[in-house]
């Protein structure tokens, strides 16, 4: 089967998939997983719904706004981070600390109308503020973009928690804003298309099962040794060949995928926050009220749960 990444594989914020691969998680579930990358969130969407993939990652701000205004046959299947995966990274020299900062500030996103440029535009309603104001230009997430904020042809850019950490390991001029700190809809999920989902739940429930073994091993592992030679003996990129920028990067999407609570179950989505996010979409005028929120998660694929 075939994984639709809406990130480049070589980020450690694709950690769960590239485990799941390496360390035989998806194989034991009796699937051969290709990670198929593609050009950010709405590409995404649009690969998933015409049938390339059954299965894709977006954010919540995607799927919500999606099902809401244009009623996507699209639903949730396992939440995968509790809180913010974005980072803006930006100069200290032009900190943006607060949304008020971010006001006639151009700030790169990886893809236009994607998940990165609908956080921005979401932090910005949520003080109050247009996010019209703030214009979007498509940059790359590699830490070399930095060079663009330096040079002043953008204020800051949506990166990946890893791409920050290497970003402010090499810069001491560079800052990162949490998203997550005024945000509360910009969770991770699992998706795929509500046709796959009654015609092929099997398939959904393997690819499920190996994402959750391979975070079973991550949270295990206290200090991510075994994990990291797992992904190391296939993969080679920056942020994976650092072992302090490894292993600070993934404490912190270990934080985001347990909510802080490695006793709560793994992927499930909770109904109260879900619902609690559509609320604050809709009350920022960023997705369309009177939608069945509740109908646009399911849980039953996940091995904590029974069908």
């Amino acid at each position: 089967m075939t994984f639709l990444s809406l990130l480049p594989l070589e980020t450690l914020s694709m950690s769960p998939e590239l485990l799941a691969v390496a360390g035989g998680h998806f194989a034991g579930h009796g699937l051969d997983v290709t990670l198929q990358p593609v050009k950010g969130s709405p590409q995404a969407m649009q690969t998933l719904i015409s049938g390339v993939g059954p299965v894709t990652r977006l954010g919540q701000i995607d799927v919500m706004t999606a099902a809401a205004e244009s009623q996507q046959p699209v639903v949730n299947i396992g939440t995968l981070s509790r809180g913010s995966s974005v980072r803006i990274v930006y100069s200290k020299q032009n900190p943006l600390e607060k949304p008020e900062d971010f006001l006639g500030k151009t700030i790169g996103v990886p893809s236009e109308a994607g998940t990165s440029s609908k956080v921005v535009s979401l932090v910005l309603a949520n003080a109050g503020l247009d996010p019209e104001r703030t214009p979007r230009q498509v940059t790359g997430l590699t830490p070399g973009t930095f060079n663009l904020v330096q040079q002043g042809r953008i204020a800051g850019y949506a990166a990946s928690i890893d791409t920050a950490n290497i970003v402010t390991s090499q810069h001491e001029d560079a800052g990162v804003f949490d998203p997550g700190t005024v945000v509360k809809a910009d969770s991770q999920i699992y998706v795929s298309a509500k046709d796959v989902l009654r015609k092929d739940p099997d398939t959904l429930r393997a690819f499920m099962a190996g994402i959750h073994d391979a975070l079973t091993e991550f949270v295990a592992d206290e200090n991510f040794d075994k994990t990291i030679a797992t992904l190391r003996e296939k993969y080679s990129f920056a942020t994976l060949d650092d072992d302090k920028i490894a292993r600070a990067s993934l404490g912190m999407m270990r934080e985001l995928w347990t909510g802080g609570d490695p006793s709560k179950p793994l992927l499930v989505t909770d109904e109260a926050a879900w619902l609690a996010g559509y609320e604050e979409l809709t009350a920022a005028g960023q997705a369309e009220p009177g939608g069945d929120a509740a109908s646009w998660f399911d849980n039953s694929l996940l091995p904590t749960t029974k069908a």
